[in-house]
Formats: C-alpha cells, structure tokens, sequence
C-alpha cells in the first residue's frame, strides 16, 4: 500500500502533519475529512536521502510556481472559512521548507495585523532584480482588490489560481516543445564541427603527398576545416556579437516594436507568437472582467502584460478608441492584428452581454491552436534538421571518397 504525507488543519485552526498509509490520495482526502480534518496538501511520500541535509529555496525572489503555491493554498484557506490574518498563519507553517516564501507571508502578515489589506501589503514586496517592481504583477494585484472590494476574496484567489496554472501551462508547453530541435540543431552542428577538424584533416596530409590536384568538392571541405581550425575562435566570436546584438535591439522599445512586427509576419513562427498572446490577452481579459474590474482599466493592465509590442500599441488604440465610444471588438477589429475568428468571437460575446465567458472560451481555443501550431512546427523543423544534417555529412563523405579514388588512379 502507497505511503503518502500530508497536512491538515483541524477544527482550531492549528497544523497538523504526518505520513499514512492509503490506497490513493483521494482515499486519504476522505478519510482526514471524515476525522473532521480539512486536508491542505497530500502528497506521495519519497524517501529523504542525505536528511542531515537541509536544501531550501532561493533566498531571495519567488519563481512562478511558489506564487501560484501560493495563491492556490490561501484560495483554500479562505473558502474554508478562515479569516485573512489565520490563514497566512498556517501558510506559513505550511511553506516552513521554503525560505522566500515563508519571509514572504510573515511581512503580508505584520501588515495585514497593522490593517493594510491584502493587495497593499502585497504590493510592497519588491522585486530582488529591480527595487522599483513589486514581485506581484499589476494584473495580480488589480484581482486581488477586486476580491477584497466585493467581498470575495477566496473565490477571486481561486480564479487567479486556476489563471497562473493556465498560463504556466502554456509556457511550459512552448519551452518542453522547443527542447528536442535544440537539442538536435546543437548535436548537428557538433556532429559537423567534429567532422571538419578532426576527421578531414586525418586525409589532408594523405591528398597533400599525392602530387595532384583534388576534386573541387574536396578543395572546398578541405579548406573549410582548415578555415575552422585555425579561425574557429571567430564563430564564438560572432554568437556572443549576435546574442549581445539582439539584447541591444529589443532593450529599445522603437528597435523592439520593428523586430515584433517581422516576428508575427514569419511562417509558422510567426503563426505561434500569435496565438500565444490572443490566449493571454484574452484570458487575462476574460479574467479581469470577470472579478469587476472595468474595461478600461483591464485593458491597460492587459496592455502591460503582454510581450509583443506591435500588440500591445493595437491594445493601447482600442483603449482610445473605447474612449469615443467604440465597442472592443469594432477597436481591436480597425488595426486587425488580432486573429478574426477571435474578433467575431468576442463581437458575440459583447452583442448577448456573455463577453467574459466568451473571452475565456477565445482562449481556449487559441491554446489548442498553439499546440497544433507547435506540433505543425516540428513536424516540419525536426525531418529538416534531420535531412540537412544528413546531406551535409554525407557530401563530406563522398567529397573524401572522390579524392582517395582520385589519389588510387594516379597509384596505378
């Protein structure tokens, strides 16, 4: 039977914790519950190597994950009807094994003790990389009122909750996708470099004594591996001038705005940056909406939330044009950056008064379409990493081939 830890608080308020056996989690949920316990997190217990050990977290910033940790555990503290200052208490019981988080919730708590509200003590918290920027997004923060304002601060958390596990989702899903082509462009060109500098000159000494002249084929893979082993110095050279180059380009917002524009014109690529941000925005929108916020001030918050900046000036004209008395989708439809079927989409959604559930429901399918966009992407990327790395190797091979046929016919 499967060993399993959790945490609970009971009927006081206090943190409980310990290891049982069970046979799932949700048999170990139902059981805590039936001993008047309110479970908190269940979790597989793993065997502690080295325990002598400690390994905490960062010490300073928080990643993604330990926010969403922990808006999503204050989501189920607040719902089960404990009050604010009672359920930061326990988090911080709950996060005692991460040091960031666990500094993070007791500086909350002294201000929420002090009468800050939540969003306010929140937004204190800087950032470690840049003093000035709350570690908490505007998007986050403007929520977080909401709840507070209209009295329902678990279930606006809840939402969030769900909101930064979405969006975490779909990061995750670009970067896990673009690991194997990296991983494969990176062996190519290793499998190449390898070829040039270590193999072909084995021949050269060998071509070089046979008194004639080689095939041009060969001349010119014989002259690229000695152009790389004397000047390879100049690749690395000119990748960190690339890399420093772009950084320079997108740190100015006018260079940024032009390479954001080519970006969204490229095939495929193009197509993926694209439905990324229509997800995003439409999701941070929908979510915005949702929790009363006005549609001015959700629409300068998703303006601030998204990368592309051809998008984020289309964003910054509906706003505008929202002002003169223009419905979103007829603004948003005059620069036509976002895709149509999302603009009718949220035309319908404004014409029967459902424009959050349908600014959601937008981004769902554009979350789908990414993923056929990725998947579409590497269908075609991986076979043509595959065949070009393929081709390259074997016209080393035959250009060598050539040359020692050419050196056997002047043998005899």
């Amino acid at each position: 039977m499967p060993t399993y830890s959790y945490k609970a608080v009971n009927g006081q308020g206090n943190v409980i914790e310990g290891i049982r056996d069970a046979l799932s989690e949700q048999h170990l949920i139902a059981t805590l519950q039936s001993e008047g316990y309110m479970p908190i997190r269940v979790v597989a217990a793993k065997p502690k190597l080295f325990s002598g050990f400690k390994l905490s977290s960062r010490g300073s910033g928080l990643s993604q994950k330990e926010i969403g940790l922990f808006t999503s555990e204050l989501a189920t503290l607040l719902e089960s009807g404990l009050p604010l200052d009672k359920s930061l208490l326990v988090l911080m019981d709950l996060t005692e094994d991460n040091v960031a988080l666990t500094r993070l919730i007791t500086r909350v708590l002294e201000k929420v003790k002090g009468g800050a509200t939540l969003a306010d003590s929140l937004e204190r918290r800087k950032s470690p990389e840049r003093a000035s920027t709350s570690v908490f997004s505007k998007f986050y923060l403007n929520m977080i009122r909401a709840g507070e304002a209209g009295g329902s601060l678990g279930e606006v958390l809840s939402r969030l909750s769900e909101y930064l596990e979405r969006s975490q989702e779909l990061k995750d899903t670009v970067s896990t996708a673009l690991i194997y082509p990296i991983i494969l462009l990176v062996m190519s060109l290793a499998s190449l470099f390898i070829m040039l500098t270590f193999v072909v000159p084995q021949f050269s000494e060998m071509f070089a004594s046979a008194g004639k002249a080689l095939p041009v084929s060969t001349q010119i893979v014989v002259g690229l591996a000695n152009w790389l082993q004397n000047y390879w110095w100049i690749l690395i050279g000119g990748a960190i001038f690339l890399s420093s180059f772009m950084k320079w380009q997108m740190a100015d917002p006018v260079r940024k705005k032009v390479w954001d524009g080519r970006f969204l014109k490229l095939p495929l690529f193009g197509n993926i940056v694209l439905n990324k941000e229509t997800a995003n925005i439409t999701r941070t929108l929908g979510t915005l909406l949702g929790n009363g916020v006005s549609i001015l001030s959700a629409l300068v918050i998703v303006r601030e939330t998204v990368d592309n900046l051809v998008l984020a000036d289309a964003i910054q004209d509906a706003e505008d044009q929202l002002k003169q008395g223009k419905s979103m989708s007829e603004a948003l439809l005059s620069k036509g950056v976002l895709p149509k079927m999302a603009l009718q989409m949220i035309k319908m959604g404004e014409e029967t008064g459902r424009l959050e559930e349908m600014l959601l429901r937008v981004a769902g399918i554009y979350d789908k379409q990414l993923r056929v966009a990725i998947a579409r992407m590497l269908a075609l990327l991986e076979p043509a990493l595959i065949i070009s790395l393929g081709l390259m190797i074997a016209g080393i091979i035959v250009s060598i081939l050539l040359a020692i046929l050419s050196v056997n016919d002047l043998a005899f």
